[in-house]
């Protein structure tokens, strides 16, 4: 029945692993992220450098796209997922050693950086690809919904949290960092072996470019992960963060982490909201209203210079837009379900270069700006570009705009 729904999903014992895993690797994620941003502003003082990192962080997902979605569909999902995590323990590990011996340079840092992102763009599309296999297909909305809770809780309490101890060191950030994704590793080797048989073809040009035919044979799943893609590659601030805590509203490293912590807020709520109840109708007209919402607010953060203020409008940015929580949810739902087991790797290593894109580029993209303009102009000029993107791609995928249903049946699709 439907109302047993929630309580099946919460009594799942297979998915209740795999969230505290995304709890941990989340969690372990953003307190890194926090730690590299305040430790390569303090090292070096160039707004320049904090774009840099996300370009960096961002490149293996261009390099390796292509390769780890195959590695998702080849090999078993669990191992590299925990992998990933392992290898991300590393880096967290050498970042701790280098600042008890107060070795970390700039150069050590990009290094890092780059390796993190080949973590990650590994482990992105074997983690996407691997949910649909653990929970059933009925109540897969919703488990995408409560995964993305996990995300939002990490993000909400962990930076908080590593800004709170790097008042006390970096060091007292990355050691927590190492045991969080030691344990997130542990829980993924844990998880149910895979049902279907491993994809043990060759890694053929064909075969690797698979998922990108996919999504172009599928205007509005196109459309709704590129609109994400350039309104948070014009509209995210994040990188710009350690700028506005350090020298416009004046505070320190916990102050950034609050800062980290607020968009999460209103995030969080939405998706213990859609964890209860999927998005259904009018997922067009909602989606495009919240991207509008999202650019009005980042240009009000933009112009902000009180910390309290600026918190309550990072808040309402999501509150009130609640676009990357909706959309991710759209978007996940539609490209799992409507994607064969086989090949979940590789498009989801296709999605996973348009979320990227939209971070750890737009972090690039903010930190060049700001080094040209100024960092406030540079946050309200992506504000206004969030907007204009919103009203052209209103005209270039209209039928997104006017999308009723998040699932249409193939049927309906075709004609």
């Amino acid at each position: 029945m439907p109302s047993q729904a929630p309580l099946l999903l919460r009594h799942h014992r297979p998915f209740i692993a795999f969230w505290l895993a995304r709890v941990f690797t989340a969690s372990g994620f953003q307190m890194l992220t926090v730690a590299i941003g305040w430790n390569l502003y303090q090292l070096t003082g160039n707004v320049l450098d904090l774009g840099l990192v996300g370009l960096v962080e961002f490149a293996p997902r261009v390099l390796f796209m292509l390769h780890t979605g195959h590695v998702a569909d080849r090999y078993d999902r669990r191992k590299v997922a925990a992998i990933c995590q392992s290898l991300q323990a590393l880096i967290a590990l050498s970042l701790a050693i280098g600042s008890a011996t107060d070795n970390v340079t700039r150069e050590m840092i990009f290094i890092l950086a780059f390796l993190l992102g080949a973590a990650r763009s590994f482990e992105m599309p074997t983690t996407q690809a691997l949910l649909p296999s653990i929970v059933p297909s009925a109540l897969f909305p919703r488990a995408v919904a409560a995964a993305q809770s996990a995300q939002q809780s990490a993000t909400i309490v962990a930076p908080a949290l590593g800004g709170l101890l790097y008042a006390f060191g970096s060091v007292w950030v990355y050691g927590p960092t190492v045991i969080l994704y030691i344990i997130a590793c542990l829980l993924m080797l844990n998880l149910p072996a895979r049902q279907t048989p491993l994809n043990k073809g060759k890694a053929t040009l064909d075969s690797l470019l698979a998922g990108i035919r996919f999504i172009r044979s599928r205007p509005d799943i196109l459309g709704a992960i590129s609109l994400d893609l350039f309104a948070v590659l014009l509209g995210g601030a994040t990188a710009l963060l350690p700028v506005f805590a350090k020298d416009i509203l004046l505070t320190g490293p916990w102050g950034l982490g609050l800062l980290r912590s607020a968009p999460a807020v209103g995030a969080l709520l939405m998706s213990l909201y859609l964890a209860r109840f999927a998005v259904e109708r009018k997922v067009g007209r909602v989606m495009f209203t919240a991207v509008g919402v999202f650019g009005v607010a980042t240009i009000a953060f933009g112009l902000s210079t009180s910390l309290w203020f600026s918190l309550a409008v990072l808040v309402v940015l999501v509150v009130l837009g609640a676009a990357d929580m909706i959309s991710m949810v759209i978007r996940a739902s539609f490209v799992q379900l409507e994607t064969p087991d086989e090949m979940r790797g590789r498009v989801s290593a296709v999605n996973g270069l348009f979320i990227g894109a939209s971070n750890q580029l737009g972090e690039f993209e903010s930190g060049l700006t700001a080094h040209w303009f100024g960092t406030v102009p540079a946050v309200v000029m992506g504000g206004i570009g969030t907007l204009v993107v919103t009203g052209a791609w209103i005209k270039l995928f209209p039928t997104l705009a006017n999308r009723d249903r998040m699932h249409v049946p193939v049927e309906e699709v075709k004609a």
